[in-house]
């Protein structure tokens, strides 16, 4: 004889309960490592990409950077919240964000700060600073011991056409070293020009302010974290 076993319905609520809490400790423990004020770009804006370099070894050093533990880019809630304004402008045009980096931690920085020292480490010179010698990456500006980025309101990023796919032409590539890179060059078409004041109008109107010499780089005006420079890893 078969016998037939009846579950009570209350054993099956009390199992989809104890999945539900398990799966939003799960998520709570994602989240985490992340400080108060901070978020996920991915999880802010709609149409953006992402080609974080410094995860990669396709960036100035030649080698992923200390620190940057996952492909993903990390913002403060007003920056990111900013910035998801400025990208509704674009989409209204067919535009939208390709980001490159947001939050930096200080690791990062140091390794840069290291990688700078060290001049006999000259692998991406001719791709991404062919005119500058590395020695006088201080000096220019290029290098420095704290960086903006570090405070998580700062974003390096261009611009792509949401229908093809295609990063606008900028004149030069993120983070080349030189004047060609500067805003206000003489150096690039009147094409290119155009392409870099279209990002440079919609970041200005909605707060943010740009570095004279990378065209790609913004920071939030009136930051929430002006004097403090955060060392989580991005992960």
């Amino acid at each position: 004889m078969i016998k037939v076993i009846k579950f009570k319905p209350i054993l099956f609520i009390a199992a989809a309960i104890i999945l539900t809490i398990t799966a939003c400790k799960d998520a709570q423990v994602a989240q985490s490592h992340l400080p108060d004020g901070f978020v996920y770009l991915d999880e802010v804006l709609v149409n953006a990409k992402y080609d974080v370099r410094y995860y990669t070894t396709n960036n100035f050093l030649g080698v992923r950077v200390d620190g940057y533990l996952a492909p993903r880019v990390i913002l403060t809630k007003e920056a990111a919240n900013m910035l998801a304004l400025a990208e509704k402008d674009m989409e209204e045009i067919g535009l939208g964000f390709l980001i490159f980096d947001g939050f930096r931690p200080q690791q990062a920085v140091d390794h840069f700060v290291r990688w700078a020292e060290d001049l006999s480490d000259t692998i991406m010179k001719s791709k991404l600073y062919p005119d500058v010698a590395k020695e006088d990456l201080f000096e220019l500006g290029y290098i420095a011991k704290k960086s903006g980025h570090s405070r998580g309101s700062t974003v390096d990023l261009t611009l792509f056409n949401l229908a093809t796919g295609d990063e606008l032409d900028m004149g030069s590539v993120f983070d080349f070293f030189g004047e060609i890179s500067n805003h206000n060059t003489d150096l690039i078409s009147a094409e290119q020009t155009q392409n870099r004041n279209v990002l440079r109008d919609v970041m200005l109107k909605h707060n943010f302010r740009l570095y004279i010499k990378e065209w790609w780089h913004y920071t939030l005006e009136n930051e929430p974290f002006p004097d403090e420079y955060f060392n989580f890893p991005v992960k």
